[in-house]
C-alpha cells in the first residue's frame, strides 16, 4: 500500500548520478529510463500478447473435439431406451471433417432405426463441403485473419512506444528550454540589481541624475517580473518531464531542483538518437509501422471479403461414413454397410449474402484509399521534417553570431554610460535586444532539437 503514494525521491542518489560533475541528467540517461521504466511503454507489450492469445483462441477451431451423449430413461419397471452415442471429430483446414462414432442403444420403445448390434455399431467417415465452405470458410478465416492481428499489433505496439518516446523528448527539450530562458532572466536580473546600486551611489556622488535611478529601478522591476515569468514555466516543465521518469515497480520520481539539463544537448542530439539523416530519398517508408498496419488491415479485410463472396455459393453438405460392429476396421470393414448424407441448402434472393459482400468490399476500398493517403502524407511530412532542420540549423547558427554581437553593443555601450558618455536608456535598450536575441536563440535550438525528432518519429525511428 505504501507504493500507491507518490514517492518524491532524490533522482541523482537514485540513478547514481555523480556529484563531482553537477546533478546534469542527459538525454542519453533520459531516454534509458524512458525506455526501460515507463509504464505505457510495459504495457504495449499486453497489444501484442492479446494478438497472441485471440490466434491460440482462433486455432481451437481445428482443436480434435470427443462428444458423448447418453440417455436413458425407465417407468414403471420397464426400461423404455438406454441410448449411448459418442464421436471423435477432427476439423481440418479446408472444408473436410474426420469423424469417427461408436453407437449402443437398445429399449422396448427405443426409435427401430436407432437399434444396434448388441456389441454396438462402430463408424468412420468423413463431412464434406462441395460447395460454401470447401476452399474459404468461417473457421479458416478466423484463424488466417487472427495470425495477421497478432502482426498488426506488433505496428501498432511500435507506434505507441514510439509516441511516448516522442513526447518524453519534447518534455526534456522543453526543460532544457526552460532552464536556458530561466538562467538567462537570472543573468539580466542580477545586472539590473548591479546597475541599480552602482546608479544610486553615482546619484549621490553628484556623478549621475535622480532619472537615472527610476529608470534604472524601473528596469529593475520588469527584469523581476520576467524572472518570476520564467520560473513559472521551469517549474511547470520540470513537472511534466517527470511524467516520463520511473524506476523499478511502477515507482515515480519526482526531480529535486538541483538536477538541471545537459546544455550539451544540441550537440549530442544526432548521436543519441542516430538521426543524421537529412535526405528524403535514403529514406524508405515501406517498412513503416503505420504503413504495415494498413497494409495487415487491408489484407484482413480481403479475407473477409472471400469469404463474403463463398457464401454466394450454395450449401452442398455431402457425409458417408463405413459401419462396422467390430473395432477393428481392417479386417471388418465392408463398404456394402455404410451411411450416407446429403444436404443442400441455397437462398433464392441472397439479399444476405449481397449485402455482406458490398458492405466488405466498400470496407476494402476504404482501406486502400487510406494506405495510399497515408504513403503521401508520410513522404510529405518527411520532407517538410528536413525542411525544418534546414531552416532551424540555419536560424540558429544566424542568432548565435547575433548573440554575440549584441554581446559587444551592450558591453560598448555600458562602458560609454560609465565614463559618462552614454545614456542609461540606450544601455537599457541595447539589453532588451540582447535578451531578445538570446531568447530567440533558445528558442531556435528548441525547434531544432524538436523538428530532428519529429523527422524520425514520422519514420518511426526513435525505438
Amino acid at each position: 500500500m505504501k507504493q500507491a503514494f507518490s514517492y518524491i525521491l532524490l533522482f541523482f542518489f537514485i540513478s547514481g548520478f555523480s556529484q563531482d560533475i553537477t546533478n546534469t541528467i542527459s538525454l542519453e540517461e533520459y531516454l534509458g529510463y524512458v525506455k526501460k521504466y515507463h509504464p505505457i511503454v510495459k504495457q504495449t507489450h499486453l497489444i501484442t500478447s492479446e494478438g497472441e492469445a485471440k490466434l491460440l483462441k482462433s486455432r481451437g477451431a481445428f482443436d480434435p473435439k470427443v462428444d458423448v451423449d447418453y440417455s436413458r430413461k425407465k417407468f414403471d419397471d420397464s426400461k423404455y431406451y438406454n441410448k449411448l452415442n459418442t464421436a471423435f471429430k477432427i476439423p481440418t483446414w479446408y472444408g473436410v471433417e474426420l469423424k469417427a462414432t461408436y453407437e449402443n442403444n437398445d429399449g422396448k420403445y427405443l426409435n427401430p432405426e436407432l437399434n444396434t448390434p448388441d456389441d454396438g455399431l462402430y463408424s468412420a467417415g468423413v463431412s464434406v463441403s462441395l460447395a460454401k465452405g470447401l476452399f474459404m470458410n468461417e473457421r479458416m478465416a478466423t484463424l488466417k485473419q487472427a495470425k495477421l492481428f497478432t502482426q498488426q499489433a506488433q505496428a501498432k505496439q511500435q507506434l505507441v512506444v514510439n509516441d511516448v518516446i516522442y513526447n518524453a523528448l519534447s518534455s526534456y527539450f522543453n526543460w532544457l528550454k526552460n532552464y536556458q530562458s530561466l538562467k538567462t532572466y537570472e543573468a539580466f536580473t542580477e545586472n539590473a540589481e548591479t546597475r541599480l546600486e552602482i546608479v544610486k551611489k553615482s546619484y549621490f556622488a553628484g556623478d549621475k541624475p535622480a532619472i537615472d535611478t527610476l529608470e534604472a529601478g524601473i528596469n529593475l522591476k520588469n527584469r523581476l517580473v520576467d524572472l518570476e515569468k520564467a520560473k513559472i514555466g521551469y517549474i511547470k516543465s520540470k513537472l511534466e518531464l517527470s511524467n516520463y521518469l520511473w524506476i523499478e515497480n511502477n515507482i515515480p520520481l519526482e526531480l529535486e531542483d538541483a538536477v538541471i539539463p545537459d546544455l550539451n544537448t544540441i550537440y549530442v542530439v544526432d548521436q543519441v538518437l542516430n538521426s543524421s539523416i537529412l535526405n528524403v530519398d535514403a529514406i524508405d517508408i515501406t517498412n513503416h509501422p503505420k504503413i504495415r498496419e494498413l497494409q495487415l488491415k487491408r489484407d484482413i479485410l480481403t479475407i473477409d471479403k472471400k469469404l463474403k463472396t463463398n457464401n454466394l455459393l450454395p450449401t452442398i453438405d455431402l457425409q458417408y461414413n463405413f459401419l462396422t460392429t467390430d473395432f477393428d476396421p481392417l479386417s471388418s470393414l465392408n463398404t456394402a454397410n455404410y451411411k450416407s448424407g446429403l444436404q443442400v441448402n441455397f437462398p433464392l434472393f441472397l439479399r444476405k449474402e449481397r449485402g455482406d459482400l458490398k458492405l466488405a468490399k466498400i470496407k476494402l476500398q476504404d482501406v486502400t484509399l487510406d494506405l495510399v493517403a497515408t504513403e503521401v502524407s508520410l513522404k510529405n511530412k518527411i520532407q517538410s521534417n528536413i525542411q525544418e532542420i534546414t531552416s532551424y540549423t540555419n536560424q540558429h547558427t544566424i542568432l548565435l553570431d547575433l548573440v554575440e554581437d549584441s554581446k559587444k553593443l551592450v558591453q560598448g555601450e555600458d562602458r560609454k554610460f560609465e565614463i559618462g558618455e552614454g545614456s542609461l536608456f540606450l544601455v537599457n535598450y541595447r539589453e532588451v535586444k540582447l535578451i531578445e536575441s538570446q531568447l530567440k536563440r533558445i528558442d531556435a535550438e528548441y525547434q531544432l532539437l524538436n523538428s530532428k525528432t519529429s523527422l524520425l518519429r514520422t519514420i518511426n525511428s526513435l525505438y
